[in-house]
């Protein structure tokens, strides 16, 4: 959803709040499903679960991946279609089976042996998968070796079960797009509501995880594409700072704020996967920084009583953009306080608007990043630039079909990293954003987190006039580089709504705190009933 970070298209009301939930059925537990859709065996089904099945020998990792790639091709290749897996790992049932084997002999990589996940397709894999950041002129295209993501997760025993979707190039290519549409897997859908927008640009990675086409799934972000799907998809999603996750093998945008991430159905989840996730990228330089911030186990962080006595920030400029949207924060608001946390109005984070400046470095950046990656392909690479991949869109029947690709054209005619402005821009960014935005806010009030509405409910999907936003409030955590996680916080007229929790770089232990007490405290994650319209 980087088109955020440059469009401002807020507009702010309020009022009071009317929630509809018409899902088909209501659980004792509070979950809504479709019975019919929903008869799946691993239903919301966590890490834990699976691995006490695995244990007492009830189910093997084989018959897990089997179900899940059963339930991929009933409902995302067929039945409601979802569009949200682009491609299914050939060789997913082999990987099981010697896993399986490990098991057998009592070895266990840890917490993540044995669990399926899906990457985003803009993350390399050397194997038969391609990796195409959903771009037709990437068909094909055959990595020389994995990114540190894919490596990190087979080193840790994880079953990658294919790819999914995206908003193609990361939703960084043209105006007026539709977040979830890919030349490549056209147009990811809605679990809740087909006919909604699932925002992206993990769109697939968060319609997949929702709809229970998988136990995790690995996102990107560089403004809002991680914690946005989360907020329309459902789930939990983490955007970790910048250098916690090696960014090596990931077809890029900006090196200042691109990062990977998990979403899952639950914090408790995606902080296992997170630990996975971390270390030193030989690739990546900005993961150094990380030597003495990190764990391999986010799990000791996760207390139920996490929110007593935390001091939170109120980020207000992302209310008032729907009286709906004002009223279900203003309850979870009040639940917050009854959990022992007070609450600090935020009236803005960073001094001045820096948009111009934020925009114009992720235009440097895209065009030297995407030049870097397809020079790593070798010199077989069907696009070697991206004044080629801009060529290639215009001959192509699909790839222009509903918007242009104004802003490749506009990266292709920047200079490069060492041009006054480039560097001017950057310079302003990071200073409005970090020290003079959450680094002074939060020692000023003295805060543990700041939180904020992730986004609004999905608007309907528009490939005409494209994606039609009603809230956000990614931009300061991304343009910072620093952490933010998204965890549902209720549903309005059946469409899920997330609550943002950030803060300074490196917060991830509490602000993974904050965010298991409240999820556990309100339980708010509801299984989608894939109603068509």
């Amino acid at each position: 959803m980087e088109r955020r970070s440059f469009i401002e298209l807020l507009s702010y009301t309020s009022g009071s709040l009317i929630i509809f939930d018409f899902l088909s059925c209501t659980q004792s537990d509070g979950i809504s499903t479709n019975s019919a859709l929903n008869d799946f065996q691993l239903l919301e089904w966590t890490i834990e679960d699976l691995q006490s099945a695995y244990a007492d020998h009830s189910l093997t990792i084989e018959k897990v991946v089997s179900l899940y790639l059963d339930r991929i091709k009933a409902i995302d290749q067929s039945g409601p279609k979802l569009n949200a897996v682009l491609t299914i790992n050939p060789d997913a049932i082999s990987i099981a089976q010697s896993l399986d084997a490990e098991l057998r002999t009592g070895q266990s990589r840890g917490p993540m042996h044995g669990v399926p996940v899906l990457l985003k397709d803009n993350i390399d894999t050397k194997d038969k998968m391609s990796t195409t950041a959903g771009s037709r002129a990437m068909d094909g295209s055959k990595p020389l070796q994995d990114s540190w993501v894919a490596s990190q997760l087979r080193s840790a025993g994880a079953v990658i079960l294919g790819k999914a979707n995206l908003s193609e190039w990361a939703n960084f290519r043209g105006e007026n797009s539709s977040s979830g549409w890919s030349g490549m897997g056209r147009q990811v859908q809605n679990p809740y509501i087909l006919d909604r927008n699932p925002c992206g640009s993990s769109s697939g990675s968060g319609a997949a995880v929702s709809a229970n086409l998988c136990m995790l799934a690995i996102g990107t972000e560089t403004n809002g594409s991680i914690v946005c799907p989360a907020n329309n998809n459902g789930v939990v999603g983490i955007k970790p700072t910048v250098g916690l996750v090696g960014r090596s093998g990931i077809i890029p945008i900006s090196i200042t704020q691109d990062t990977a991430g998990p979403m899952a159905r639950t914090v408790k989840d995606a902080a296992i996967c997170l630990g996975a996730l971390t270390g030193t990228d030989p690739r990546d330089s900005y993961t150094i920084a990380s030597e003495e911030h990190r764990f391999t186990d986010y799990t000791q962080f996760l207390k139920k009583d996490g929110l007593q006595g935390k001091k939170l920030g109120l980020y207000l400029p992302a209310m008032e953009s729907h009286f709906k949207i004002d009223a279900l924060m203003n309850q979870n608001i009040e639940h917050l306080k009854d959990q022992g946390a007070e609450i600090i109005e935020v009236e803005r984070i960073n001094p001045e608007n820096v948009g111009r400046e934020a925009f114009l470095v992720m235009q440097y950046e895209f065009k030297d990043g995407l030049n870097r990656y397809f020079a790593s392909l070798g010199p077989d690479a069907k696009v070697k630039s991206l004044a080629e991949l801009i060529e290639f869109n215009k001959k192509d029947e699909v790839e222009l079909l509903h918007f242009g690709q104004e802003l490749l054209e506009l990266s292709n005619s920047r200079g490069s990293l060492e041009e006054p402005e480039y560097q001017e821009s950057l310079a302003k960014m990071l200073k409005a954003y970090r020290e003079e935005g959450i680094d002074r806010v939060v020692a000023e009030l003295n805060l543990d987190a700041i939180i904020a509405p992730t986004g609004g409910p999905a608007w309907k999907t528009d490939l005409v006039t494209g994606d039609h936003f009603l809230a956000g409030s990614s931009s300061p955590a991304a343009r910072s580089g620093y952490p933010n996680i998204s965890v549902p916080m209720g549903l309005i007229d059946g469409l899920p709504l997330g609550i943002s929790f950030f803060g300074p770089a490196w917060s991830e232990p509490i602000l993974l705190e904050i965010a298991y007490a409240y999820e556990q405290s309100t339980l708010h994650r509801s299984v989608p009933a894939f109603i068509s319209s």
